[in-house]
């Protein structure tokens, strides 16, 4: 590797250290008790598909299916979502939220904005548009590729 990739690989590790170390922190802190960061996170995923599986949820965590029901066991006896089976498939167990985990979610949702938003204040929308475009860029190269070329 040569000393240029490795310094912005040094860089771009302390930022993200700093960033999702402090975001999180402030996050955890401010969303409702009843609700752990990773269970505010489940739901923005449940809220994103319209039909929600917990294979997707272990894809998008990076983590085993079990660990998926785990986390999702506690959301159903907490009353915030729902597993439905599919009419056609029975075998299939959509994820939803119910009325109650709705209004827990849009009240975390309500302070995660108030989080996040007064850093977005001193960047141009311009630079907003394209740290976020690359972020996502990132993102997508992350779940197809594993970043390696084909």
């Amino acid at each position: 590797m040569n000393k240029e990739a490795q310094h912005w690989i040094n860089r771009y590790m302390d930022a993200y250290l700093v960033v999702t170390r402090r975001i999180n922190a402030q996050i955890r802190d401010s969303i409702s008790e009843e609700l752990t960061s990773d269970q505010y996170l489940i739901l923005r995923l449940i809220q994103g598909q319209e039909l929600c599986t917990s294979t997707h949820l272990a894809e998008a965590f990076a983590v085993g299916k079990s660990s998926i029901t785990a986390m999702t066991n506690r959301l159903v006896e907490a009353g915030m979502i729902e597993r439905t089976r599919d009419e056609n498939d029975r075998r299939q167990v959509y994820l939803s939220m119910t009325e109650d985990g709705k209004s827990i979610f849009d009240a975390a949702e309500k302070q995660v904005q108030e989080i996040v938003s007064p850093y977005l204040f001193h960047f141009e929308e311009s630079d907003i548009e394209m740290f976020i475009k690359m972020f996502e860029k990132l993102g997508s190269l992350m779940q197809e590729s594993g970043g390696k070329n084909n």
